[in-house]
């Protein structure tokens, strides 16, 4: 039963006159200018949800401003991004203090009122939406609507799994909470329905999403797309849903915080009644969403505050200060009690403490690779779905938090955990390693982002078909830099009979796309271990695992070049007798065998020809201009890819002497072998028009 909160005054924050109203209405003077100085920006959340975010934040928020790193500091997730002038305001006001790089004080602000007059400039750290590594206090990336809010999911996640994996009796070590503000935008995006079904199952009563209802959109008032109760919606999957019918009444506000705070049994939905671009003649328009004001609206707007109106970035004296003070009185004590708590933890449980220690650093225990297996050659070999759940499982005993599952697939991608105690993530066993996050693609990899993002090695699992249907959390993956690894299975025509909807062709092309993301198609079982190595050991790059459904030879290393040769990108795997190579023959996956059998042939007849497995472009391009040329001397013209799938970006491998054998069409459905006829991945094709490319290139 959703629960409606009102006090008196409605409208307390107007004419009290107190450092509480210059703050809020500080936030939002700031706001305005900084959207007007840039031309460009959205004033109105900021301007109407001041006071719902000054109440969190000064009365609720554990957060020391001197130590915003603090492991068990409460998270604030601004999932309207565009509105993340609310959020540098916030920064600014609290005097949160940048940390660089290195995770080292860098002796300035976070965000100066410097900064904010920089607002959306270039190299600024107030860039248009709150970006992660680029402004100390964001938490997460965001902008695409309806990310922060699966983000905040694994937030919370990861707090229930690391307060089960560390606290103990008299030792608190986790049990901070999350919050979220939320919108119109993310409550039609599918994503924040899959996030908040998820939060509702796994009970994560220490997540609250704050909804700010103000029935805008950029095409106008939602009256025209949305008119759906989201309430009742969030009741349905149960949340404890309450309702502020003012956002400008702080008390309100702060009666529904002190719920959630209260509520031990589920997720809160705070749903928010405001008006966007309080205060201002525009408010209430989608123009007070989508732009700048104009000079005379922000004068008229100052005016109505009872704000200097030619003051521009004004922070009246003692604001900041009480504002930092506020935070500094319970999150500044509350962390510092937590240090002191540490401290004596780590007499107590040394152990423990260390691997937590290797958690904040981003590192992996010693010894971490010393049980995965090392693959005996075999002809017929095994699918590297399978090589892959052999890995992951000989991983897991030694990274604790290696934590994961896949979106209802996991018998198919061969993801589960299943060492004993890997167990399952569920309410009352929190302890556990595998989520299980049902049909849910899309919320699946930004809760995973958002794990990550929380010390958690994260990692998520589908086919590989499905990755459009989290393309975004990849994305954004990407650009934060963090190392959540997304398994793909099922990654090509070799699908068979499941047919065109589930045979990936321009996959494995827009996944390259992505800068800085590591997409490793192994070739065979000892380079599935070896993908796994890498994946675990990036510490700023996420990675796209991508396996096989059928089995794939195991390749003699006594005979071939050692798996090890992946952690460049491509390596030599075979190479020509008596001379350099007349052909080199590339290939990924499932097509390396191929062509390894085509260069055994090829040979035979005499044909002098190089093997290359190529199962990572990113890391193969990372390496310097003499390795590459190593592997593809220019003097060697023919060259020939293979790959089932789209031909897009092998140009620049093969030239344009070269040639390939790929996907120029959807799939079809029909027994692998008959596939592999009909589009040219046999021997005989392979090795045909490899000495056709010798031919030509010779004339």
């Amino acid at each position: 039963m959703a629960d409606s909160i009102t006090s008196e005054p409605a409208n307390g924050v107007r004419e009290d006159g107190s450092l509480d109203r210059l703050a809020i209405d500080t936030i939002r003077t700031l706001s305005m200018d900084a959207v007007q100085k840039a031309n460009s920006g959205h004033p109105g959340t900021p301007m109407a949800l001041a006071p719902v975010a000054f109440t969190l934040w000064q009365k609720f928020l554990r957060y020391d401003p001197a130590t915003p790193d603090w492991p068990n500091r409460d998270r604030f997730v601004l999932s309207v991004g565009h509105a993340s002038m609310l959020l540098y305001a916030l920064l600014h006001l609290a005097g949160v203090e940048e940390i660089d790089a290195d995770g080292k004080k860098s002796g300035k602000l976070a965000v100066s009122l410097d900064d904010i007059k920089q607002f959306r400039q270039l190299d600024s750290k107030t860039p248009g939406h709150p970006e992660y590594r680029i402004t100390t206090g964001v938490e997460t990336t965001t902008g695409p609507l309806g990310q922060g809010c699966g983000n905040s999911v694994g937030m919370a996640i990861a707090e229930r799994a690391l307060a089960a994996r560390f606290n103990r009796p008299g030792f608190t070590l986790f049990d901070h909470d999350v919050y979220t503000l939320c919108g119109d935008g993310d409550m039609m995006e599918g994503i924040s329905g899959e996030a908040a079904s998820v939060a509702a199952h796994l009970a994560l009563s220490n997540l609250c999403w704050i909804y700010d209802s103000n029935h805008i959109s950029i095409e106008g008032s939602t009256e025209i797309a949305f008119t759906e109760d989201v309430g009742k919606r969030f009741e349905g999957y149960g949340w404890n849903v309450i309702h502020v019918d003012d956002a400008n009444d702080t008390n309100a506000v702060a009666a529904a915080l002190q719920t959630f705070r209260e509520t031990d049994d589920k997720p809160t939905f705070i749903v928010v009644h405001s008006v966007i671009g309080w205060g201002s003649p525009r408010a209430g328009s989608e123009k007070a969403h989508g732009e700048a004001l104009g000079e005379e609206n922000v004068r008229l707007t100052k005016q109505a505050y009872g704000w200097p109106e030619d003051a521009q970035f004004l922070v009246p004296d003692g604001v900041a200060e009480a504002f930092n003070a506020a935070l500094v009185d319970h999150g500044g004590k509350a962390r510092a009690d937590w240090q002191a708590m540490f401290e004596n933890y780590r007499q107590s449980f040394p152990t423990e403490a260390a691997e937590f220690d290797l958690l904040r650093a981003g590192r992996l225990a010693d010894g971490w690779q010393a049980d995965i297996p090392v693959f005996e050659a075999d002809a017929k070999g095994i699918a590297s779905r399978d090589a892959g759940g052999k890995v992951i499982n000989a991983i897991g005993p030694h990274v604790p938090m290696l934590i994961g599952g896949a979106a209802d697939l996991s018998p198919s991608t061969k993801t589960n955990l299943t060492f004993q105690g890997a167990g399952s993530f569920e309410p009352g066993s929190y302890d556990g390693r595998n989520i299980h996050y049902g049909v849910r693609e899309h919320a699946m990899g930004a809760i995973a982002n958002g794990m990550a993002l929380s010390y958690l090695r994260s990692y998520t699992a589908t086919f590989l078909v499905f990755a459009d249907y989290m393309r975004a959390p990849i994305r954004l993956a990407a650009i934060m830099e963090v190392p959540t690894i997304f398994v793909f299975t099922h990654d090509s025509i070799g699908v068979g009979e499941d047919g065109p909807t589930h045979q990936p062709i321009e996959h494995l092309a827009t996944l390259r796309a992505i800068p800085g993301l590591d997409m490793i198609r192994p070739g065979d079982a000892n380079e599935v271990a070896e993908a796994w190595k890498v994946a675990l050991e990036h510490t700023h790059e996420p990675t796209a695992l991508i396996l096989s459904r059928q089995a794939l030879p195991t390749l003699d290393r006594a005979k071939y070049a050692a798996a090890v040769g992946l952690k460049k990108g491509a390596y030599i795997l075979a190479d020509a007798e008596g001379g350099d190579p007349e052909v080199i023959l590339m290939a990924t996956g499932s097509e390396v065998s191929l062509v390894v059998d085509a260069h055994e042939k090829l040979t035979a007849e005499g044909v002098r020809s190089r093997v290359v497995s190529m199962p990572s472009w990113y890391l193969f391009e990372k390496q310097n201009l003499e390795y590459r040329q190593s592997v593809f001397p220019p003097s060697v013209r023919a060259r020939l890819a293979v790959e089932q799938a789209g031909s897009m970006g092998w140009d620049r491998y093969v030239g344009f002497d070269g040639a390939t054998i790929t996907m120029s069409t959807f799939g079809a459905s029909a027994p692998l072998a008959k596939l592999q006829e009909k589009y040219g991945f046999t021997l005989d094709n392979v090795t045909k028009v490899a000495r056709a490319l010798v031919a030509s290139n010779k004339e």
